[in-house]
């Protein structure tokens, strides 16, 4: 697609529409994790610098078109004043009389940051009037929310509508975004790893298909992990597994095969009879851990063990590219983290070493910052997983889509 970059459009003293993604972690009205706030830095700054008035729209949470006051952007204020340095003027709401008048009184220079997006449904109904009625409140249009392009909602596609093709573009955000999951994924230095976790053989069986075109090795941990050892004959006793997808796992492993693509299951695995529902503590009895990657009766594995760990280490230090995506184990619960901590410190190690580290998705960032490892250690990561995961199944994105030139 032909898209515009931010440096190509006319910005000066004009009044510039911004989306972006600040959907962060609030406790107790405080932004705990400022990551997605900071990425935006470039291209506000950019923007205050050409003498813009900036209208930041955004979504938190899942309010399902209700006002819910735990959802508000409001307390995201003072952090978007501190990272930008600037007066930032915050509507109750994102449409209507309130939103306009203080878009109009705020001066050139300043920001205004809208009230939570999705307190309407006509925002994630990608409602074209609702949108008409967000475009009203800029003359360009500035697409940076990479981690919301997958979504075809009213202020990420239907928006861009009603701007010109001379009027609407990418932010740096996602221009950066883009050259990595481009340049260092679709054409990387090889050896070639790609690291999968989570949950669901479902929400990632077209990438897999999709790497095993790119990659010269794949390993598989999380719970995926085992609709693919069901699949390879393996007793998995208790643990999560996909049924329906037992036949797709075969169909990856053969079709790995067949590319000269090795794929690494889990040799070892930390194991329990069961997990509070809550994830913060096992029940009954104490994990175990399994000297096989077979797994006995009435047992469930929740984390790669000692010996997956050092194999899929050994795999990373000898590549020249790494992709994560997903943790390996439930590793909000601490007994259970060892694994996916392991493997972010071998990235971190493999960084200094010169190989390119890309991560993505949001519960691959948790367990960086859990394993206390700044994301300025790795190569790049990404702040959209959903995003970063279609872009690279070849998907068209609707929020790209909404803003090309053709």
């Amino acid at each position: 697609m032909k898209i515009k970059r931010i440096e190509d459009v006319n910005l000066d003293s004009k009044t510039v529409l911004v989306r972006v993604d600040y959907n962060v972690p609030i406790k107790d009205g405080l932004v705990t994790d400022n990551t997605r706030i900071v990425s935006t830095e470039k291209t506000i700054k950019y923007l205050l610098e050409k003498n813009c008035k900036i209208v930041l729209m955004a979504h938190l949470g899942r309010p399902k078109g209700q006002v819910v006051e735990e959802f508000s952007l409001k307390p995201v204020v003072p952090e978007i004043e501190r990272v930008m340095g600037v007066k930032v003027h915050f509507a109750t709401d994102c449409v209507g009389e309130e939103a306009d008048k203080v878009v109009a009184e705020a001066k050139q220079g300043e920001i205004v940051l809208l009230e939570n997006l999705r307190f309407h449904k006509e925002e994630t109904d990608n409602d074209k009037a609702f949108a008409e009625k967000l475009a009203k409140h800029g003359e360009v249009f500035v697409q940076d929310a990479f981690g919301a392009l997958h979504r075809a909602h009213a202020s990420t596609s239907a928006v861009a509508e009603f701007f010109g093709i001379e009027d609407k573009a990418i932010g740096f955000l996602v221009q950066k975004e883009l050259e990595f999951l481009d340049r260092a994924i679709k054409t990387p230095q090889k050896p070639f790893t790609v690291i999968v976790g989570g949950a669901k053989v479902s929400d990632k069986i077209e990438v897999l298909n999709k790497f095993i075109d790119l990659c010269d090795t794949i390993l598989i941990g999380g719970g995926m992990a085992y609709t693919f050892l069901r699949a390879q004959g393996l007793n998995i006793g208790n643990s999560l597994v996909e049924e329906e997808k037992v036949e797709s796992a075969k169909s990856i492993i053969e079709k790995a095969a067949s590319n000269n693509v090795e794929i690494l299951l889990p040799a070892d695995h930390v194991i329990a009879t069961e997990l509070s529902d809550a994830g913060s503590e096992p029940l009954a009895v104490e994990p175990q851990l399994t000297d096989s990657m077979a797994i006995p009766e009435g047992y469930m594995g929740l984390d790669i063990g000692p010996r997956t760990a050092a194999l899929f280490a050994e795999k990373i230090k000898t590549s020249k590219t790494v992709f994560w995506n997903g943790p390996l184990g439930v590793f909000e619960n601490d007994l259970f983290a060892k694994g996916s901590i392991a493997i972010a410190e071998i990235l971190r190690q493999a960084t200094e070493e010169g190989v390119i580290t890309i991560v993505g998705g949001g519960d691959s960032l948790s367990v960086l910052k859990k394993a206390k490892i700044d994301r300025q250690a790795l190569t790049h990561c990404s702040t959209g997983g959903g995003a970063s995961m279609e872009f690279l199944e070849g998907k068209v994105l609707p929020g790209l889509k909404a803003v090309s030139q053709e």
